[in-house]
């Protein structure tokens, strides 16, 4: 913990110059990337420090770092097999995915020994939720399926409807790319499958939808490509296959049906004449679809050359195409009742030792502050 006690205070800052206070004010931001400073100093100490063996020992430290080199190159070939091994398996997983598949979109009907699950019991309470949801967006949205005249009953719906789009909203990475309008769109989203492929090693995630009124495609893609192999300037940072680039595909959207763009007004001064004319312009609108449009990586860029705003798109990107095709396609069932999500949470525990981040909302600042007020008035 830091000394913070109040005698001990450096008196230099008491005889700061006019003049040095200014430039401290005109360089407020200067101790911002203090982390990066102290890792660039100990990185020169250690440099110094290396720098004073005797060249013998040097020499040894050289041969050393051949010998990881070697190592590191192993490790880039198991990594390689992994791959292949697990293109194999997917193999293996394709024809239960495929399954699943029938069971959703109700072209398959499970039998009663197939329906067996030890834990129905258990997972009561879990249904009577899965039903008040389905109440309350009944009562949100208009009807679509007739209700029988004589029994007032709605006949079973086919299938597990809106299961894809269930998964989508209850996984936080991908809700939060999730608009109003994607809704209806991601409705009919039926399958998404994943293609594995070992040379060039890359992935393919392919959506499929049903007939739908907003585009005639009826696969979506998104074909990932790593790399496994060091690079040639700093082949100590490699760590395992990474995605390097992406590629996504052209979405035939029906005439007014594409909610990836938007249409605006802005009215423009003419310089000299003073008229006021309003233009109509077209451009990107947030939705869950922009996916499939991913940001386009300069051939042959290095990592400097990246803008860092450039860098964090592809990053979350990456991200992304990697949770769908490890998490979420393999565990879809458990997503859609939120099994998956309560797992996950419970890998993340309290640390003390972390700083508490959380912000006042503007409500509980305004309450605070007037208590304060209060307390301090009733002391006056």
């Amino acid at each position: 913990m830091a000394n913070t006690k109040p005698e001990q205070v450096d008196e230099s800052l008491e005889d700061s110059s006019p003049e040095e206070e200014e430039a401290e004010q005109k360089t407020p931001n200067k101790f911002l990337d203090f982390t990066n400073v102290l890792a660039t100093l100990q990185s020169q100490r250690n440099t110094d420090k290396l720098g004073q063996l005797p060249p013998a020992v040097k020499r040894r430290i050289k041969a050393l770092k051949k010998l990881q080199l070697e190592t590191t190159n192993i490790e880039a070939k198991f990594f390689a097999e992994v791959h292949a091994l697990e293109c194999k398996y997917h193999k293996l997983y394709v024809p239960m995915y495929e399954k699943r598949n029938t069971i959703v979109t109700g072209a398959y009907e499970p039998t009663e020994e197939e329906s067996q699950w030890p834990s129905d019991d258990e997972d009561e309470t879990l249904g009577n939720q899965l039903k008040n949801k389905a109440k309350i967006e009944e009562e949100k949205t208009p009807e679509i399926i007739p209700k029988n005249p004589e029994t007032n009953d709605v006949p079973d719906p086919t299938g597990i409807p809106n299961f894809w789009l269930t998964i989508f909203q209850n996984v936080n990475l991908l809700s939060e790319m999730i608009q109003p309008p994607d809704e209806p769109i991601l409705s009919h989203l039926q399958d998404i499958k994943v293609d594995c492929s070992e040379s060039p090693m890359s992935f393919t995630l392919s959506f499929h939808f049903s007939s739908n009124p907003y585009f005639t495609n009826s696969v979506l893609t998104k074909e990932y490509f790593m790399k496994c192999e060091p690079e040639e300037d700093d082949p100590f940072n490699f760590e395992g296959p990474e995605i390097y680039k992406c590629k996504g595909c052209t979405i035939n959207w029906n005439k007014g049906m594409n909610v990836t763009l938007k249409t605006v007004k802005k009215k423009q001064k003419h310089k000299s004449r003073g008229v006021v004319r309003t233009v109509t312009k077209t451009v990107q609108n947030d939705s869950f679809f922009n996916f499939f449009a991913p940001p386009e990586l300069p051939e042959n860029a290095k990592g400097e050359e990246i803008d860092d705003e450039l860098r964090q798109l592809l990053t979350t990107d990456f991200e992304i195409g990697h949770y769908i095709r490890e998490r979420i396609v393999p565990r879809a069932v458990l997503f859609y009742t939120g099994e998956a999500i309560e797992d996950e949470d419970e890998d993340y525990e309290d640390d003390d030792d972390l700083e508490d981040t959380t912000e006042e909302s503007d409500s509980d600042k305004e309450e605070n502050d007037k208590a304060a007020r209060d307390a301090n008035c009733k002391q006056q």
